[in-house]
């Protein structure tokens, strides 16, 4: 899989993509992420990427020129030695408020793809031509509106990869449902300073304990409170 991020600000994903699960999965090269910079394909002296929009309006816009031209760029690349370039599976992705919201499923689809191309806007948004004629789908990470698209694409990078084979240390984590975890200790007891900070009202001290059932080693009863406690 070959992620390629086109963005005004490359310098978000420096820690992001420098550490954890991301980096080793470079470093194996099981995937590959390149971050473009946008005003590399202006043609003015100050790299003009964005413009007043038409009808009026607050803000700037992205113009369409420097994103069809990044876009056309990043399509002709060599994504791997044995695909030839009409043999890639590819996706143009736009990030945008008013796009598909993004889940698991179409996590699990990109993961087939070899190509996913993302184009971060800024400002006050994207020339809708781009949403119109080059992105293959927009998407939403959620019902909020962030800064610009590179967070959201960190988010779509790190949902994605996990359903790539070889990146997860096992291959059920990829998949795994988010249900209620416990770990040791069996029994805690909230303490400040060797006193219990919490009291029940008959003063005798409060003990958060692990559900039995996790204790019991009956997996197919685990398996059962697991599914009646999936969030």
């Amino acid at each position: 899989m070959r992620y390629d991020i086109i963005t005004i600000f490359p310098g978000i994903f420096q820690g992001f993509l420098s550490e954890s699960l991301l980096s080793k999965a470079q470093k194996r090269k099981l995937i590959t992420i390149k971050t473009h910079f946008l005003r590399k394909w202006t043609t003015d002296r100050h790299q003009t990427v964005d413009g007043k929009p038409y009808g009026g309006g607050p803000g700037l816009v992205f113009k369409v020129e420097p994103i069809f031209k990044a876009v056309t760029a990043l399509k002709k690349l060599k994504v791997s030695p044995v695909h030839k370039v009409h043999q890639v599976k590819r996706k143009v992705i736009l990030f945008s408020p008013r796009g598909k919201k993004f889940n698991n499923e179409m996590a699990k689809k990109y993961a087939k793809l070899d190509q996913l191309i993302f184009i971060c806007g800024r400002y006050e948004g994207v020339d809708e031509r781009v949403a119109e004629h080059l992105a293959d789908d927009v998407i939403s990470i959620g019902d909020y509106v962030l800064n610009g698209g590179e967070v959201a694409a960190m988010a779509v990078i790190e949902a994605v990869s996990r359903h790539i084979p070889g990146l997860m240390h096992k291959k059920e984590s990829a998949s795994k449902d988010d249900h209620a975890s416990y770990t040791k200790p069996e029994i805690f007891i909230p303490k400040i300073s060797g006193k219990s900070k919490v009291k029940s009202q008959k003063s005798k001290v409060i003990e958060w304990h692990v559900p039995k059932i996790l204790l019991s080693g009956n997996h197919k009863k685990i398996e059962e409170w697991r599914r009646r406690n999936t969030e």
